[in-house]
């Protein structure tokens, strides 16, 4: 009895582990972004201001449409620069939340399989088949699961290299 407590225990407290590691995660990230965004706004708020000045002090139309036209391209290439941070940060926050889920999943597999074999030792003659059937689904899902997290690393990287690609053409 005291055994099963302990067991209970340990992946109780791994579980609760796990989820405040997932909660630090994204209070770090939160940070990290309003942190970017306040980082962002005084940015914008310099520049505006030192181009309200500029566009002020013109003396001529020519001036004025040259100091407007030059706004553009630094506007854009901090646009860009904004919107590629926050996907890298949004893109290690999920990466750092997913690490602890895998463990707990291959340590899951792990205690699983192994409760299984204790099984299939005290089982009655005649079910192998029934247990073969079990071992047999388990390793259906986990082959599902490793293609599904496989497929979903390469949907990751090809999206980085779009956006790597459209922000570097958006800035030329």
């Amino acid at each position: 009895m005291n055994t099963h407590f302990e067991t209970f225990s340990t992946r109780h407290k791994a579980a609760v582990d796990t989820t405040l590691a997932a909660l630090m995660n994204t209070w770090e990230s939160a940070e990290r972004l309003a942190a970017l965004n306040l980082s962002t706004a005084r940015s914008l708020f310099d520049d505006a201001t030192a181009r309200t000045k500029a566009l002020l002090s013109a003396s001529n139309p020519e001036e004025f449409l040259a100091i407007q036209a030059d706004m553009v391209e630094p506007l854009a290439q901090k646009s860009v620069s904004y919107c590629r941070e926050c996907y890298e940060i949004v893109a290690q926050s999920v990466e750092q939340a997913s690490k602890p889920v895998e463990q707990q999943i291959a340590e899951l597999n792990k205690v699983f399989g192994a409760e299984l074999e204790k099984v299939a030792k005290s089982a009655p003659v005649g079910s192998e088949a029934a247990l073969a059937a079990v071992r047999s689904g388990i390793a259906a899902a986990n082959s599902t699961y490793d293609q599904m997290t496989s497929a979903t690393r390469q949907v990751v990287e090809l999206a980085e290299a779009n956006v790597a690609a459209a922000t570097d053409a958006a800035v030329k």
